[in-house]
């Protein structure tokens, strides 16, 4: 275990990788949802490390906030002071095409199940419509009308 560590340091990463798979355990469900760690650089004379977390531009005000109870759940994890600066970053560690700032669990869409009688009115009524895009644009918007009429 300890070769895996040097190794891992060697190359910049994290020193323990426990941080990496255990990152909602140690910060906590909620700051886990908003951002991710990226990277741990150490300084060249060994004065403390800094811990880059990556998050979306909303939440990093939030992170912001956290910064010296996030630092301290972190340095718990390596078991002494070992980080002594946290940078957010709101960029894509791997490029921006291929960056997507999932972090956590998304919430689920609790958007009801379209009436099959509205849908059905719906569409007779663009039916005359001859272009398809602007029929089924207009058959979509007229079924969420009547949904929300129901609902009132």
């Amino acid at each position: 275990m300890l070769g895996k560590r040097v190794a891992l340091r060697s190359r910049g990463g994290f020193a323990i990788t426990r941080l990496l798979t255990h990152w909602s355990e140690i910060v906590g469900a909620p700051v886990a949802d908003i951002c991710t760690p990226v990277k741990v650089s150490y300084a060249q004379k060994g004065f403390g490390a800094t811990l880059v977390v990556l998050t979306t531009g909303p939440q990093a005000q939030m992170i912001a906030m956290q910064l010296p109870q996030l630092r301290e759940k972190v340095n718990a994890c390596y078991g002494y002071n070992a980080i002594s600066r946290i940078r957010i970053t709101q960029t894509a560690p791997v490029g921006f095409s291929d960056g997507k700032a999932l972090f956590g669990t998304q919430p689920k869409s609790t958007t009801p199940a379209p009436c099959p009688a509205a849908a059905q009115k719906a569409k007779t009524i663009a039916c005359e419509i001859k272009d398809d895009g602007l029929r089924a644009a207009l058959a979509a918007f007229g079924e969420n009308i009547m949904k929300h009429e129901k609902r009132s």
